[in-house]
């Protein structure tokens, strides 16, 4: 066989990259329906009940081992979960930020997007995750919400243009308090009344303008 052209892509290594991407895009498949299966039967289930594998597998079309190609358990699927929801939440509150270019504003459009996740169906939906992934009293849904430390890092430009001299910990110290509000009424079946959602505004500001 004639030598191989110098700087030309062997064809072996061009064709399992080809194999590869393809297979790439079918596993990328498989986790979404997963997830959105794994969603929805965790929403029908809500805090009474906690579906197995096999109810997530089915309601997606599944096998078992296209299950545990991709998790090793259900815990590990309720993980991706919570990272799925809080990259949502996060996508959702940058739109909403976006908006202005009032730094103020971009903290009162940040506290009243993370507060309407207390709206019934998101409501209904969230709780369901956090309380499968909280069943053992640890992890990242154990009482409270998980997009705390994403989300919370949109703070950080908005309290720095506000005067604040250390936004990061602001930012936390901000979020800590409206997500825990918003847990608060996710677990009592409960949403903020537009003074309580004002005045968590005025807390968050107050936070960072009190030295000016």
């Amino acid at each position: 066989m004639a030598n191989a052209i110098p700087d030309q892509p062997d064809i072996a290594d061009r064709v399992a990259r080809q194999t590869l991407a393809g297979r790439e895009a079918a596993y990328a498949d498989e986790v979404r329906r997963l997830l959105d299966a794994a969603l929805d039967v965790m929403r029908k289930c809500g805090t009474t009940s906690r579906p197995r594998v096999a109810d997530i597998v089915a309601a997606a079309g599944l096998s078992n081992e296209a299950f545990y190609r991709h998790f090793r358990s259900k815990d590990a699927l309720v993980v991706a979960l919570l990272e799925d929801g809080a990259l949502r939440l996060r996508s959702y509150l940058e739109h909403q930020m976006e908006k202005t270019q009032d730094s103020a504003d971009q903290v009162r459009r940040w506290v009243e997007g993370v507060l309407s996740q207390s709206d019934d169906d998101i409501a209904a939906t969230t709780l369901a995750v956090m309380w499968n992934g909280g069943g053992s009293g640890s992890g990242q849904a154990a009482g409270r919400h998980f997009g705390s430390a994403p989300v919370g890092a949109l703070l950080h430009e908005p309290f720095a243009a506000l005067g604040s001299t250390d936004p990061g910990l602001d930012a936390a110290l901000a979020a800590h308090a409206t997500f825990g509000k918003l847990s608060d009424h996710l677990w009592q079946g409960t949403q903020p009344s537009p003074a309580e959602t004002e005045h968590i505004v005025e807390f968050c500001l107050a936070a960072v303008t009190r030295a000016r």
